[in-house]
């Protein structure tokens, strides 16, 4: 009996299940269904905010980078960590306080209705074809382990996925993020501790690595590294602060509650990123011929050395746990696209441009609903293309067209709260100025030749990718942001038709959203539900103690289970409504 299989089965009948539990919730009006009326509390909205930063990247190439460069892999998810401080010092809250259902929304009302467009026609398209990047390497992967079809898995996946936002809208997608949330902790952390008892503990893990621990392999030059981390943070800041991933915060129940999210998922990232890693830390010692274990993926076969380590080294059972976490990773960020695109096509151009105003709130819920399934269907269709391309060269075109534009569209979005007086035309000029910085990098500034300045006449393969993002991420903060604050030179107040509505946008984000009640129906209706989910949950690591394993293999279902069912008995208590 493939006891991985059950467990997967039983994942997806659990993502289902959270969609009808929360299908009421979204279906009262469009604000529900896009933001979850804004009535979220901040453990659910931080656990979201955490799960769209975590991606199946990090079980499998990040996995990779780890079990052959050691500690240096952890600089993104530090910055990660940083970027959400910032988010919870200051940028949180104001998105919070900008009091609109969409990201665009915030847009139009920062800047004007031109940019609003320009933004919705850039982020849809952009956000679809990541989501099918995403969605096809899911497969790939899935189809090298289980030795499924790929284009099956790529529909089963799109599908249960399509289905959450479909029915639950914002609320479906919160939720299912935490539970996806409580899956990726409990599966990390029995595999690190598994990992430190076989390797012989913090110290061995260590001083055991087959390479350079602190800095890894073919690095010449140990400063690129430093270097590398400190540009990181600066990425880091501006992809999680900025007005098209507000959308983060906007469910938040008020401002504090925003601000607790974001510290909330700083500290996830800060503390589970070493966690995260323990195991394909572990395994370069203890497995050091992993990556050649799933040789159908070929130059990507170190990418599997996670499931290699919980193969070799866990209990029966737990390979399908840890492909529930992948399958939570990618699912986390393509539901919350396809609730977040909705929201942006229905608010901004099909309400106001199409219907003029005119559409009321039931009909742009149902239009609402109606575009999910075709931005749905798209990422599929489009994960599925990917699959037949013989030869690579489009795949790279819109990785590069990605990478061209991605960068410079949140500069503006950025910086638009902190730098206040530019012209309108200001963010569309921006972005386009960025994409011809980013041109400028790929094909003039190249790490060789930035190199080449300081005498250095040959560098590493590494050392190339660390440098070309670094060059990236200067060029855009000094070129792209530096001409950002010079369209200020060329603002004039008098000659400004959104002066007003863009000194009214300042205000309302300085203004708090307060919640009047702190214990309302909502609340507890959120505790209720998903405590009862969990509880279910724990209910199925509970019968995995019955997979025939050895003794130790089966506390640690246990111990998953008994950790599981004590937050969800913990959130079903805190649903119940107060004595009178």
């Amino acid at each position: 009996m493939n006891f991985d299989y059950i467990v997967m089965i039983g994942y997806f009948v659990l993502m289902v299940a959270i969609s009808l539990a929360f299908k009421k919730m979204a279906s009262s009006s469009s604000s529900d269904y896009f933001r979850g009326g804004g009535k979220m509390l901040w453990w659910m909205v931080g656990s979201t905010a955490f799960m769209t930063q975590f991606s199946a990247f990090t079980f499998t190439g990040a996995a990779g980078k780890a079990f052959s460069d050691g500690f240096a892999v952890l600089g993104i998810f530090f910055a990660n960590a940083v970027g959400y401080l910032i988010a919870y010092l200051y940028f949180a809250k104001r998105f919070r306080q900008m009091r609109v259902d969409t990201p665009t929304e915030g847009i139009r009302a920062r800047f004007d209705a031109t940019n609003e467009q320009f933004f919705t026609w850039m982020i849809i398209p952009l956000s679809v074809v990541v989501a099918a990047v995403w969605l096809n390497g899911l497969g790939v992967f899935a189809s090298a382990v289980f030795g499924s079809d790929i284009s099956t898995t790529i529909w089963a996946t799109g599908l249960v996925v399509l289905l959450i936002s479909l029915l639950s809208g914002a609320w479906g997608v919160v939720a299912s993020d935490f539970i996806q949330t409580l899956i990726i902790a409990m599966v990390s952390i029995a595999c690190a501790i598994v990992a430190l008892v076989k390797v012989g503990g913090p110290v061995e893990l260590v001083t055991s690595f087959p390479n350079e621990f602190w800095i890894g392999p073919d690095m010449n030059y140990p400063l690129v590294i430093f270097c590398s981390f400190l540009f990181f943070i600066v990425k880091q800041f501006q992809s999680l602060n900025n007005m098209q991933d507000s959308y983060r915060f906007l469910s938040a129940k008020d401002s504090h509650n925003a601000s607790k999210a974001a510290l909330f998922a700083g500290f996830m990232m800060l503390f589970g990123c070493i966690i995260w890693f323990i195991p394909p830390w572990a395994a370069a010692t203890l497995y050091p011929d992993a990556a050649s274990q799933y040789s159908s993926l070929g130059a990507k076969a170190r990418d599997a050395v996670y499931l290699v380590f919980a193969r070799e080294a866990m209990p029966i059972g737990t390979i399908g746990l840890l492909m529930a976490g992948l399958f939570a990773a990618t699912m986390s960020s393509m539901d919350s696209a396809l609730n977040r695109n909705s929201g942006i096509f229905v608010r901004s151009f099909y309400a106001n441009i199409l219907r003029q105003g005119k559409a009321s709130d039931k009909e742009q819920l149902r239009a609402g609903q109606v575009v999910c399934v075709v931005n749905g269907l798209a990422v599929i269709l489009m994960a599925q293309y990917f699959l037949y391309l013989k030869e690579l060269s489009l795949f790279d075109l819109m990785m590069q067209v990605t990478t061209l534009l991605q960068g410079p569209i949140l500069v503006p979005l950025c910086f638009g709260l902190i730098i206040k007086n530019t012209p309108k035309w200001a963010p569309w000029a921006t972005v386009v100025f960025g994409a011809l910085v980013s041109w400028s990098v790929l094909n003039v500034f190249t790490p060789q030749v930035v190199m080449g300045w300081f005498g250095v006449e040959e560098i590493t393969p590494r050392e190339h990718s660390e440098m070309l993002t670094m060059i990236t991420i200067a060029a855009h903060l000094v070129f792209t942001t530096g001409f950002f604050w010079a369209t200020t030179l060329f603002y004039n107040p008098e000659t400004d038709p959104n002066h007003q509505k863009t000194t009214k946008f300042f205000k309302d984000i300085e203004r708090e959203v307060v919640a009047e009640q702190q214990h309302s129906e909502v609340d507890r209706a959120q505790c209720k539900k998903l405590g009862t989910l969990i509880m279910a949950m724990s209910s199925g690591l509970v019968l995995m103690t019955l997979i025939p394993n050895p003794l130790w293999g089966r506390l640690v279902f246990a111990g998953c289970a008994l950790g599981v069912f004590s937050i969800g008995f913990a959130l079903s208590r805190s649903g119940k409504a107060p004595a009178a």
